[in-house]
């Protein structure tokens, strides 16, 4: 049974990936459940294989961070806090220069038999706003 275990825990930690609308405070803490539960079947790596495999786990667009980390950084001696650290304050630069999410429109069929997807009404015509919908829908 043990054997068992081992072995899906193993299976488990191959395939770890961060999820692409994860963080990194979020998947660390999905990554060391897994690394305890091979401690505790006996079945331990270093800490370079834990480095290694966080960084093979990050989404692509994180590509260019573990690039800079791999040429920067000596992984076999790197602890798995200094690269979680460097990861955590690569994420507040990648928040801060990613442009807000985008709002998903819907398309709604038109009930009427005019070619206009919109009626501007008279009291909005005159605003500038009513003036770009009225230019919009020529």
């Amino acid at each position: 049974m043990k054997v068992a275990r081992r072995l899906e825990k193993l299976k488990h930690l191959c395939l770890f990936k961060m999820k692409d609308d994860e963080s990194i405070e979020e998947m660390y803490s999905r990554f060391q459940p897994l690394v305890s539960g091979l401690q505790i079947l006996r079945k331990s790596y270093v800490a370079s294989d834990h480095v290694s495999k966080i960084l093979r786990s990050l989404p692509t667009r994180w590509r260019p961070k573990v690039t800079a980390i791999e040429e920067a950084k000596d992984l076999n001696t790197m602890s798995v806090d200094d690269l979680v650290s460097s990861l955590k304050v690569h994420e507040i630069s990648l928040n801060e220069h990613e442009p807000a999410k985008k709002s998903k429109f819907v398309a709604l069929p038109s009930k009427g038999k005019s070619s206009k997807a919109l009626k501007v009404i008279k009291s909005e015509e005159e605003s500038p706003d009513g003036i770009l919908m009225k230019i919009l829908l020529r």
